[in-house]
């Protein structure tokens, strides 16, 4: 008999494993597959600690994970892209498929969305996992399970960097933060032939990864001066930063592109103000939702600031793309790897950003039940 154990978080910092019911039955457009990895994403370390993000809150136990690569087990009559046996990617958001933000193609902004490990809908750190066929992507033979599970947050990057911030061949881009989700966005730049990479960040060890990762500029923010308010700071930061990476407001020294994927107020600041006239700044990070920002940068530059909310139409097969050729290599990303019945021990892990070795988490990926960590 089937048997389905599941990683489920119960309340805040309270998780334990379940048995839940296999999904046996599946529709004509759905597809059951047996999770073989899943990446640990700092939302989900976000609803262990805090019990919620915004207004999503966790009122019942919810199965964690989302950024997941498995095996097809199971395929409805429809369904004519996979067969059993495949090896796929699952991007974890189905939706309703007839409201305008779906037929225009941008159906992560759909009202309905039915996303893994976001309440009330449980996640995909389980056996086995149930969702539509067309939100399968197969993995090219060369590619690992484990590259099937960063195509999650590798299309994030994807979504930031190419589909909103248009980035193109030859313009420059500056990052702040250099998190997972910050250097795949870094990784997606480079893949698409950027100028100039210029990585920000807080921490030295960090801004070293980014060099050697996406042989990205380093830049480390100055300290804040004693009664200077954030806004007086970013501003002299900002000073330093273009004097500093000869950064100007125009022309081939100009950054076309700025991703903020720290969600710091001083960051999104500093960041308006470094941003080239006509240029494009994409958020991606979230923190406190309430900041100051200058708006005459934001005016006088006609700079056009946009959100970032997962990803959407071509983000996938994009992401899967860039690895497959070569472009992109998830491999160094990957710093932890956990075992299923240890996966408490790489959430604490991924929260304190560091394993108990003193080793920095970069990401972490847990296997699924009876699958080895070293059989990537």
């Amino acid at each position: 008999m089937l048997n389905n154990p599941s990683f489920v978080l119960r309340s805040i910092e309270d998780v334990a494993y379940e048995e839940r019911p296999v999904p046996e039955s599946i529709s004509d457009t759905e597809v059951l597959v047996a999770i073989k990895k899943t990446g640990i994403c700092g939302s989900d370390v976000h609803y262990y600690v805090h019990g919620k993000i915004g207004d999503f809150i966790v009122k019942d136990p919810m199965v964690l994970g989302h950024e997941s690569a498995g095996v097809i087990t199971k395929v409805g009559a429809k369904v004519k892209h996979v067969k059993v046996g495949d090896k796929v990617a699952v991007e974890p958001g189905s939706t309703c498929r007839i409201c305008d933000s779906c037929k225009s193609g941008k159906y992560n902004l759909c009202p309905d969305i039915v996303f893994a490990a976001t309440p009330p809908y449980d996640g995909t750190l389980a056996r086995y996992y149930r969702v539509l066929g067309d939100l399968t992507y197969p993995l090219p033979e060369h590619l690992t399970l484990e590259d099937g599970a960063m195509m999650e947050p590798l299309s994030v990057g994807v979504h930031s960097v190419s589909n909103l911030g248009n980035f193109k061949f030859g313009q420059s881009i500056a990052v702040f933060g250099c998190g997972p989700v910050g250097l795949l966005c870094m990784a997606v730049a480079k893949a698409l032939g950027a100028k100039r990479i210029i990585a920000a960040d807080i921490v030295p060890s960090r801004l070293e990864f980014a060099k050697s990762y996406a042989g990205a500029i380093p830049y480390r923010p100055l300290s804040p001066n004693k009664d200077e308010t954030k806004l007086e700071y970013s501003r002299r930061n900002a000073e330093n930063m273009k004097k500093t990476l000869e950064i100007e407001d125009r022309g081939a020294n100009a950054i076309h592109l700025v991703i903020d994927a720290s969600g710091a107020e001083v960051s999104i600041q500093t960041a308006l103000y470094i941003v080239g006239t006509g240029g494009t700044m994409v958020q991606v990070g979230m923190g406190n939702p309430n900041v100051q920002i200058d708006l005459s940068q934001l005016m006088t530059k006609e700079v056009a600031y946009k959100g970032s909310f997962r990803y959407t139409h071509g983000d996938y097969p994009l992401a899967i793309s860039l690895v497959a050729q070569g472009k992109i290599d998830l491999k160094p990303l990957v710093t932890h790897r956990y075992d299923f019945n240890d996966a408490i021990a790489a959430f604490k892990a991924t929260r304190a950003g560091k394993s108990d070795d003193g080793k920095d988490v970069i990401k972490a990926i847990i296997s699924g039940p009876d699958v080895s960590p070293n059989d990537i």
